[in-house]
C-alpha cells in the first residue's frame, strides 16, 4: 500500500497529506477547488519549513516531500489508489456523494476511509458495494503534531481492513486506536460535551473566557482551554459534530448552547474567521496554532 489518495486539501486534508508523503507514500491530494489546492501545499511547505528550522527534517526530505505530492482537480486520479481517505466538510450527503463515485471509480481492492469526527461510517459504507473495506480514520488536528488515529469499524467492515488501516497508522507514527460506530465515537464523545459545558458556563456568567480557559489548563493539565480548543476546532465543526449526537443519541445533554448557536449563526467560527472567544486578527493563524503544540 503506497499509492494513497486524499479528498480534500483543507486543514485536515493538507496535514494527512503531508504526514503520508513524509513517510515516503505518493500522495494524490485532490480538491475540486484550485484555489484550495494551491493553499494547501502552501500550507504543507510552510509547515516542513517550520520542521526544517527546529531541526525535525533536513532540507533534502522537505524537496522528498513535497516531490511526494501531487495536486489535482480530477477525482478520478483516485482509481489506481490502495487507499482513499475523504476529508471534506462534516456533511453526510457530501460525503455519501464522494463515496458513491469512488466505489465507481476505484479498484475492487482499493479500501476508501473517511476522516469524518461524528458521522456514521455505516451509512457512509453503505452508499457503496464494498462495505467491508469502508472504514473511519479520524485523525486530530493539528495531524503533523497529534499521534492518535481514532479507527472507527463500521457495522460491516472487515477485520483485514481494520487490522491494514491499523498497521498502516503505524508506519506514519501515528497510534491506532480502534473504536466501534457509534456518534461522536469516543474522542468527540467525550470532548463535545466538555466544550460545550465551558461555553454554557460561559453563557451564563459563571466565569470569563481566559478564566474557564486557565483554570482548565493549570487544573486539569489540559494543553489548551476548551473555548480556545472549540476556536481551534472551528464553532461550526463544534456545532455540527454536537447536532450529530444530539440527534443520534437522542440526550438533551449532548444539545448545542444557545451561545454556541448565535456564535456560529453571526460567522464567529474560531480561528478560521479571526474571531470567536478569541480575537485572531492581529495574529498569523499558522504561528498561532504551532504554539499551542510546542
Amino acid at each position: 500500500m503506497k499509492n494513497i489518495s486524499i479528498i480534500g486539501a483543507g486543514t485536515m486534508g493538507n496535514g494527512i497529506a503531508q504526514v503520508f508523503a513524509m513517510n515516503n507514500y505518493k500522495v494524490n491530494l485532490i480538491d475540486l477547488n484550485s484555489n484550495s489546492l494551491s493553499n494547501g501545499l502552501n500550507t504543507i511547505s510552510a509547515n516542513l519549513d517550520r520542521m526544517v528550522k527546529r531541526d525535525i527534517l533536513n532540507p533534502k526530505q522537505k524537496l522528498m516531500t513535497l516531490d511526494n505530492i501531487n495536486t489535482t482537480v480530477e477525482l478520478n486520479s483516485s482509481k489506481t489508489s490502495d487507499l482513499v481517505i475523504e476529508a471534506v466538510t462534516e456533511n453526510l450527503d457530501v460525503k455519501l456523494k464522494i463515496f458513491r463515485e469512488l466505489d465507481q471509480i476505484c479498484s475492487s481492492k482499493t479500501m476508501l476511509a473517511t476522516n469524518t469526527s461524528s458521522i456514521s461510517i455505516t451509512e457512509i459504507a453503505a452508499s457503496t458495494k464494498r462495505e467491508d473495506k469502508v472504514i473511519g480514520m479520524h485523525f486530530m488536528n493539528p495531524v503533523p503534531i497529534m499521534k492518535l488515529v481514532e479507527v472507527i469499524r463500521g457495522r460491516k467492515t472487515s477485520d483485514e481492513t481494520t487490522n491494514t488501516i491499523i498497521e498502516l497508522s503505524k508506519t506514519i507514527n501515528k497510534i491506532a486506536i480502534e473504536v466501534n460506530d457509534y456518534p461522536g465515537f469516543i474522542a468527540n464523545r467525550i470532548l463535545l460535551p466538555m466544550i460545550n459545558e465551558a461555553i454554557e458556563a460561559l453563557n451564563t456568567g459563571v466565569a470569563k473566557v481566559k478564566n474557564i480557559d486557565s483554570i482548565m489548563k493549570i487544573g486539569m493539565g489540559h494543553p489548551m482551554g476548551p473555548l480556545q480548543l472549540a476556536d481551534f476546532i472551528g464553532l461550526d465543526v463544534c456545532l455540527s459534530i454536537l447536532k450529530v449526537m444530539h440527534k443520534g443519541l437522542k440526550d438533551e445533554k449532548y444539545a448545542p448552547s444557545e451561545l454556541l448557536v448565535n456564535m456560529v449563526t453571526s460567522g464567529k467560527l474560531g480561528v478560521k474567521s479571526d474571531e470567536g472567544f478569541y480575537d485572531y486578527s492581529k495574529s498569523k493563524k499558522a504561528e498561532v496554532v504551532a504554539k499551542q503544540f510546542q
